[in-house]
């Protein structure tokens, strides 16, 4: 198994309940990353619904709180079941604290009206890139290999809030559902290069659309091309949109989420 496969298994307790552990290096220096969280969920979701044709197409989690390292449970329900969709919903709890709430639809490959795809970003080969170095403060950043291709440097005042670049686990594994939530949330926050200090952003809700279940599988070695962008920031709040795309062009994922953007401690 992968260190992250290891990281967000789940054990059945009967009745819909999964018992997983919160692994403290899939962190930031705010605790628990969103993504990674929503790996749990979606790893325990597609063995609660237990049926390989259903891809998971849709994710959406609402943060109420980070667990701490440790001991976490899922409990999972499967809402409806119809001939070619299924709509499940989670909450990840600890202790007695109800710490993320989730509801995802998964559903069988399906002959649509009509076929159409964006084009993926220019950027530089991978090759071409130099890897950054894992932050010590965001533990999380040893498990991936991250060559920035997109936007300015962090807290460089820029007139743009876009990052991004090429990204794969350093211990490769599959794309499964699981892994393409942890890449949607994998990154530094897209408002950052245009800020010249730090900040907390933590997220407020999470969504994923699962674009090409049978071509992200097929990848393990290869990076894939992340880029995320935010147009507005108001009241303390902003939203992010992103994009996973294959190095053969084909989009893989893209997200949403609405996060915090506050100084200090949040």
């Amino acid at each position: 198994m992968s260190a992250f496969a290891r990281a967000t298994a789940v054990e059945s307790l009967g009745d819909g309940e999964w018992r997983a552990t919160c692994d403290s290096t899939w962190a930031t220096q705010l605790g628990a990353n969103g993504g990674y969280l929503a790996a749990l969920i979606v790893r325990a979701m597609v063995s609660e619904l237990d049926d390989p044709a259903r891809e998971a197409r849709s994710l959406t989690c609402h943060y109420l709180r980070p667990p701490s390292a440790g001991e976490v449970r899922v409990d999972v329900a499967v809402e409806r079941s119809g001939r070619s969709l299924s709509t499940v919903t989670a909450r990840l709890s600890q202790g007695d604290a109800l710490c993320v709430l989730a509801v995802a639809a998964f559903g069988i490959e399906l002959d649509g009206a009509v076929d159409y795809a964006a084009q993926a970003p220019p950027a530089l080969a991978p090759q071409r890139v130099d890897r950054l170095a894992p932050v010590a403060e965001v533990p999380m950043t040893r498990h991936f290999v991250m060559r920035p291709t997109m936007g300015a440097p962090l807290y460089a005042g820029a007139d743009d809030s876009v990052t991004g670049g090429w990204l794969r686990f350093a211990d490769p594994q599959a794309l499964d559902a699981p892994a393409l939530a942890m890449y949607a949330d994998a990154w530094w926050p897209s408002p950052l290069p245009r800020l010249t200090r730090p900040v907390t952003a933590p997220t407020i809700d999470l969504t994923v659309h699962f674009r090409a279940p049978a071509a992200a599988a097929a990848i393990a070695e290869e990076p894939v091309l992340a880029v995320f962008r935010s147009s507005t920031a108001a009241g303390g709040f902003f939203e992010e949109d992103g994009q996973l795309w294959s190095r053969d062009g084909v989009l893989l994922a893209h997200s949403r989420q609405l996060a915090l953007l506050l100084d200090g401690a949040g």
